[in-house]
């Protein structure tokens, strides 16, 4: 390991493959919990670039659990957290209008980190089965269009790691890497992030990783999703170029709405809140999840701009199809 932080502290970038060698010390579990912080300390003050981030993710990927269903059109939404906005779960009730409109989503998530209530969080609430099999999920998958992939059970070298992560109470690369380690093979993916600084870096981390299409988006009031509070600030990723956008809500024919509006709360109330748009209720956390499942199926590929998306997006809510999808999810589905 001290070649690597004596590299990274000299202020030179790691190799991918440098990288995944670091990687596999990290989660040695012979090294000491002082190289391991000292490194990622380094990383943090040099600023984590693509080929790092991408190895890391790569070999975090590659001791996953195995879950390759055969499918072509698998899609994700997950954000990074870290923005303590204390936000509903906007992409996890995003993910259910993703496939009421016709798209396969491969939701991974966690327990609540910087909020009171992840994505874990709030499908227990609502009785999702966060133990599933692969097999499960595949058939989930297949049969529901939707899946949730809890990361403890579909990384559970990640563990090893918490304990010096806490020890830290800084952010490290790893505050941005659970995005980007979804086992499954994704084509497409919506990322939120918190660090508007990193949309172009984490647009190529996902090319590197073999996205074909993708959309990273740095909210107003700098949100790991799309707020309804002002400009989004979003990289689209097609085919290998990248080009930045912007989406302000009153464009997709959405209200301006301030951030603190759309709080949410402990699961319960989230689990109330993600229901209640589902069943078609208006309201600002309705309008907030328009528009980023809307930017999640233009994400995709499936319509040509965001506007399309989110009248996409109203169709999925008002026909039932999203809360179809949510219901669907179950013990039976798996």
């Amino acid at each position: 390991m001290k070649q690597y932080i004596e590299t990274v502290l000299s202020g030179n970038n790691l190799t991918i493959e440098e990288m995944k060698k670091a990687a596999a010390q990290i989660f040695n579990p012979n090294t000491s919990a002082a190289a391991v912080g000292g490194f990622l300390t380094a990383l943090r003050a040099k600023g984590e670039a693509v080929s790092e981030i991408t190895g890391l993710a790569q070999v975090i990927r590659e001791n996953a659990v195995t879950i390759q269903p055969q499918m072509e059109d698998l899609i994700d939404n997950c954000g990074t957290g870290g923005d303590y906005s204390q936000s509903f779960n906007i992409s996890t009730t995003s993910a259910f209008v993703l496939a009421g409109a016709g798209l396969t989503v491969a939701k991974h998530g966690n327990r609540s980190i910087t909020s009171k209530s992840g994505s874990a969080d709030v499908l227990e609430q609502l009785g999702i089965e966060l133990s599933a099999t692969p097999e499960h999920i595949t058939n989930a998958l297949l049969n529901n269009k939707i899946a949730f992939l809890f990361a403890p059970h579909v990384h559970p070298m990640m563990k090893q790691v918490m304990t010096i992560r806490r020890g830290l109470a800084i952010p490290t690369i790893f505050n941005l890497i659970g995005p980007l380690t979804n086992p499954v093979n994704l084509k497409t993916q919506l990322l939120g992030i918190y660090r508007r600084d990193l949309l172009n870096t984490m647009a190529e981390v996902l090319h590197q990783l073999g996205r074909k299409r993708a959309v990273v988006i740095n909210g107003a009031g700098y949100l790991d999703e799309a707020s309804l509070a002002g400009e989004n600030h979003c990289v689209l990723l097609d085919d290998g170029r990248l080009k930045p956008f912007t989406v302000h809500p009153e464009e997709v024919g959405l209200p301006v709405i301030e951030n603190h509006r759309i709080k949410g709360g402990d699961a319960k109330r989230n689990a109330e809140i993600l229901l209640s748009v589902l069943k078609g209720e208006q309201s600002v956390y309705r309008d907030v999840v328009l528009l980023n499942a809307g930017l999640g199926i233009f994400a995709s590929g499936k319509v040509a701009n965001v506007k399309d998306g989110v009248e996409l997006a109203k169709e999925s809510i008002d026909s039932g199809a999203a809360l179809n999808s949510l219901n669907g999810l179950n013990k039976n589905s798996y």
